[in-house]
């Protein structure tokens, strides 16, 4: 069931997505040559509950930390490890939610480590683009459908692979809710999309192959192929004036 949200809870909405934004923020920051990433995830943590927030991820169906800290070939899900130690020309998909006044803010992003490549880089700029058009279909009367659409046919024009077993979702009191937004599909399908609603938009793009493979730990989620995925999310609301980004980063 798909829950239309009132002012007051768009508002609250925009308060947790504020405080995910710069959370976020916060961890894309600490992305340096020798930090691990169980540093980026105290930085993530302690932004949400210096501000009176609580980590989304944080035990959620038993996730161990407070961000997704996803390296290279890693898509989603990594689990944050004093072992693991960035390094120069790596990129990092940091995934971050936050939970304040009942009600949840859910974005993500993709950041170079120090100097990266120009294939990784543009890999990034790509999802970072595939993201903004996904949002830019994201207004009353179109449909679920045209988002993934844009966001598929952006990807491929790339020769690029659209992950399909991870897709976006409706967030609101719930981290997941109602409707699912695949990053792929036809322009015209789907749920039609009404003031109110809240959803996260979330493309998952991989340098080669949409096929992913998630790794015993149960969590991580690399590419099959091997090769470099990216990783962009923000949490809008469908608005009479088009839509409006809650997880804005400072």
């Amino acid at each position: 069931m798909i829950i239309l949200k009132t002012s007051q809870e768009l508002s609250r909405m925009r308060e947790a997505g504020r405080i995910a934004g710069g959370a976020l923020a916060a961890g894309m920051e600490a992305c340096k040559p020798g930090v691990t990433t169980m540093d980026v995830n105290r930085a993530v943590h302690q932004f949400i509950t210096s501000h009176g927030a609580k980590p989304s991820f944080l035990g959620y169906g038993g996730f161990p930390a407070s961000a997704c800290v996803s390296v290279n070939n890693e898509v989603i899900h990594g689990i944050p490890s004093k072992q693991r130690i960035l390094r120069e020309g790596d990129i990092v998909s940091i995934d971050v939610g936050a939970f304040y006044k009942g009600y949840h803010g859910d974005t993500a992003a993709t950041v170079g480590v120090g100097s990266v490549s120009a294939e990784a880089q543009q890999l990034m700029d790509v999802t970072a683009r595939c993201l903004e058009l996904g949002i830019a279909q994201a207004i009353r009367g179109n449909r679920i459908g045209d988002i993934g659409a844009a966001v598929q046919q952006h990807a491929e024009s790339f020769g690029y692979g659209v992950v399909r077993e991870f897709i976006g979702h409706g967030v609101g009191a719930q981290l997941h809710e109602d409707p699912e937004v695949p990053n792929y599909g036809r322009a015209g399908r789907g749920p039609r999309l009404a003031p109110g609603m809240t959803i996260a938009i979330e493309p998952m793009i991989n340098l080669v192959g949409e096929d992913v493979e998630v790794q015993p730990d149960g969590w991580t989620v690399l590419t099959a192929s091997g090769s470099l995925s990216a990783h962009f999310e923000h949490t809008i609301a469908i608005t009479d004036n088009g839509p409006v980004v809650l997880t804005t980063r400072p």
